[in-house]
């Protein structure tokens, strides 16, 4: 009974833990906000409402969080990262952070702070587009990066022989990193989706229940993505 008990008290730790993140309730804010998006379908009522009240409140976890993309901008690249994969994470962070910039500038007109409405909803698209283009950077980057595990994950298997790949403690660890960047692959690829959306690049096929579809799956995946290791499936 007791074992049970600690069991539960330390796994509950581990959700307080996760809870009391900014980045992991700015997600689960973002999950309520394209949730909303999709039962709305762009019309008005209760769903949509929440779904503004919501994108306006996530804009407060991200006031100056630009910072981290810009610390990314500035730092080395880790050593034998290629130059075509060097030159595109520099560009995710330097589209990023100008997003997150743009987008204090956007809150701080819907709060009535910034006066000026026109240029503050201009600005907000600007900001969307370089959410858009720092999602198709990752996008490219997390393909390439699973190319080179690929490559080293075959080298391992010719090196072993006939030996049992799985127990290799070498391969374990590349295949955990190419689950990863998959799974970071499928988010970024529907992100840029969720970003025409944002921006009516095509209204007819991309849809607000579309975007919101979209944008709900990413944040789950992000949600996922921030869980303390002990609470992710486990891999086989």
């Amino acid at each position: 009974m007791a074992s049970t008990l600690d069991v539960s008290r330390a796994e509950l730790g581990l959700v307080v833990m996760y809870l009391n993140k900014a980045e992991a309730r700015d997600k689960l804010c973002r999950a309520i906000q394209y949730g909303s998006k999709f039962v709305s379908g762009g019309q008005p009522g209760t769903a949509q409402n929440v779904d503004k009240s919501t994108t306006l409140a996530r804009k407060v976890f991200r006031l100056f969080k630009f910072v981290n993309d810009l610390h990314g901008l500035i730092s080395p690249v880790p050593k034998g990262t290629p130059l075509p994969l060097a030159l595109l994470g520099k560009s995710k962070n330097a589209l990023l952070s100008t997003f997150l910039f743009l987008d204090q500038i956007v809150w701080l007109g819907r709060s009535g702070i910034y006066k000026n409405q026109e240029r503050a909803e201009l600005l907000g698209r600007i900001s969307v587009f370089c959410w858009m283009g720092s999602s198709v950077c990752t996008t490219l980057v997390e393909l390439g990066e699973i190319g080179r595990l690929s490559s080293s994950m075959k080298k391992i298997e010719k090196g072993l022989k006939n030996g049992n790949k799985y127990q290799d403690e070498e391969y374990r660890a590349k295949l955990k990193q190419s689950n990863e960047r998959s799974l970071a692959l499928i988010k970024s690829a529907m992100d840029i989706v969720v970003a025409a959306g944002l921006l009516r690049l095509y209204p007819e096929k991309i849809t607000p229940r579309v975007t919101g579809a979209f944008g709900f799956i990413t944040s789950l995946i992000s949600c996922y993505q921030l869980l303390p290791t002990r609470l992710k499936i486990k891999e086989p």
